[in-house]
């Protein structure tokens, strides 16, 4: 019999060997999909952002949308807007959707538009539905959204708000690949030359299977209060008196980030084949999970402090009981 764990290994493999060199890329795409979450990718052009996203969507068979963010993109361009038809002699207002109608939504260079813009995905990544000219339309059950930023220091950029980035599951930074990878991606991409991809026989069910097992594995009361010791670390540093944590932030994340950390580490455990969570998948996860929530102070920014540094001095200084 077909474990719930056997599709997502099997996924696993086939976006592995699609999107070489990128295997946190992948294992977070894992975790959204059993978490219901959302994922904010930074990279460079070039490093397979965009390729993986299509690669899942075209290995389990869903729709996929996209769309690309420019300085002069409308909301209504992104959830769709009321058109004016005529049928059998009435005149009336039709919902046309957008391209968030869709089971996976590629948000491409999303900080290259203005916050207006990029605030049009707020209700949709929270609630899955938008709203439009008052009337509430429901989104796919399955709905992901894989929004891609280029580096801040870029031209052309607009910073996402706090609120939006909270929103967001799970951040992933995106490296160039080793020169193995490199060449393994040459030959890849000639050997796909004039192919549509494979797709993947995936069970009836298997994804829904895969969310109620990462709801049954076990969390104990005391890796709970690690997750909560890591994030009132963030709120408090100044408990830390030999630490310079306490100046290198200026606010600490929300709960909605605890609640991230607690499913996000759950989904891993279960990836791993555990039917409990302990601190090493806390550990796994709590960069991804963290470090796009964190507000760092100047003095932290002058001295090239980095969101990843700090949450590493917060791994140094919180204590599993």
């Amino acid at each position: 019999m077909t474990t719930p764990l056997a599709p997502f290994q099997q996924l696993q493999h086939h976006m592995n060997q699609s999107v070489i060199g990128q295997t946190d890329l992948t294992q977070a795409l894992l975790i959204a999909l059993l978490t219901n979450g959302n994922l904010l990718l930074e990279g460079m052009p070039g490093t397979a952002k965009t390729r993986a996203i299509k690669s899942l969507a075209r290995a389990m068979r869903v729709d996929f949308g996209r769309i690309q963010f420019t300085p002069d993109l409308l909301p209504s361009d992104i959830t769709g807007t009321e058109v004016y038809q005529q049928s059998s002699g009435q005149h009336r207002l039709q919902f046309q959707p957008g391209p968030v109608f869709n089971n996976l939504l590629l948000a491409d260079e999303i900080n290259r538009a203005p916050a207006k813009v990029q605030a049009a995905l707020l209700e949709a990544m929270e609630e899955r539905q938008v709203t439009v000219a008052g009337r509430t339309h429901r989104l796919p059950e399955l709905f992901l959204v894989l929004a891609t930023q280029n580096p801040l220091e870029q031209e052309g950029t607009y910073p996402l708000p706090e609120a939006q980035l909270d929103r967001f599951l799970m951040k992933v930074m995106l490296p160039y690949p080793d020169e193995q990878s490199e060449a393994a991606i040459i030959d890849l991409v000639h050997r796909e030359e004039g192919s549509k991809g494979a797709t993947l026989a995936l069970t009836p069910g298997w994804l829904e299977l895969g969310r109620k097992a990462v709801q049954q594995v076990h969390v104990s009361e005391a890796i709970t209060q690690y997750i909560v010791g890591l994030v009132m670390l963030t709120r408090e540093p100044e408990r830390l008196a030999d630490s310079p944590l306490k100046g290198w932030l200026l606010a600490g994340v929300s709960p909605r980030a605890s609640v991230a950390l607690h499913r996000c580490a759950r989904a891993h455990a279960f990836l791993q084949g555990k039917r409990f969570v302990d601190p090493d998948d806390i550990r796994a996860v709590v960069h991804r999970v963290l470090r796009h929530r964190l507000l760092l102070s100047y003095d932290a920014r002058i001295q090239g402090v980095t969101a990843d540094q700090i949450i590493d001095e917060l791994l140094l200084q919180a204590v599993v009981a």
